[in-house]
């Protein structure tokens, strides 16, 4: 990446609760990337979706702010970090309605939906989950629905954080430390190590570049 050139990273907040933790999370992430020279900008998503996905078959697309969203804001993005709670043991359902509203912008053949696959595709992507659970199980059906939606679209799902707490700012106390991890997070978001290895990737015997070894003991 050119050294000149500061990355957008869109952070996309899925809670309803304004002061919640997932909130929290995504503050935290975006006060570090900007710390680290990144262009972050948070958005919520109730700002912008109020439906879900219709049979584009028989009704138009939904009257809301979806498009802006997708078009002005995620596409052009170079990273995007979703902040989900746990509902269900899944993602909010405003988090959802996010992937599933794309496909009326993909779908389909002709110049529009080429430049918006295009687009879509080789971002960087991260994720935070607040949940009530501190298992860490409990978080894994939503950490394998965004790396899947990662490897669809060509692009280096780079981390997850998950943090506990139920009520507003909760967790802030969570000896985990979930808070500064979101933060990290934001900070390292396009110079975090990604690998993910096929049979023919050429690569080296070392996952970190290493020092030499000391040299041996004379005597």
């Amino acid at each position: 990446m050119n050294s000149d050139h500061q990355p957008k990273l869109l952070i996309l907040v899925g809670s309803p609760r304004r002061d919640g933790n997932s909130m929290a999370l995504g503050t935290a992430a975006q006060r570090g990337a900007q710390m680290a020279g990144t262009a972050a900008t948070l958005l919520v998503l109730d700002d912008y979706i109020q439906h879900f996905l219709p049979d584009l078959r028989h009704a138009p697309a939904p009257d809301d702010r979806y498009a802006e969203l997708f078009l002005d804001h995620f596409l052009p993005a170079e990273g995007v970090l979703f902040c989900t709670p746990l509902y269900w043991y899944g993602m909010s359902a405003q988090t959802k309605a996010f992937f599933d509203r794309s496909f009326s912008h993909y779908a389909g053949s002709g110049p529009e939906p080429e430049r918006v696959k295009a687009a879509m595709a080789g971002k960087r992507l991260g994720l935070t989950v607040a949940s009530e659970e501190t298992y860490p199980g409990a978080v894994l059906g939503v950490v394998h629905q965004v790396q899947e939606f990662a490897r669809y679209t060509h692009a280096d799902f780079v981390g997850y954080v998950h943090g506990a707490g139920n009520r507003r700012g909760e967790i802030a106390a969570d000896p985990r430390t979930p808070l500064l991890a979101a933060e990290m997070l934001g900070a390292e978001f396009f110079t975090r190590k990604y690998s993910d290895y096929r049979l023919e990737t050429p690569r080296s015997h070392n996952v970190w570049a290493s020092p030499p070894p000391p040299a041996a003991p004379r005597g």
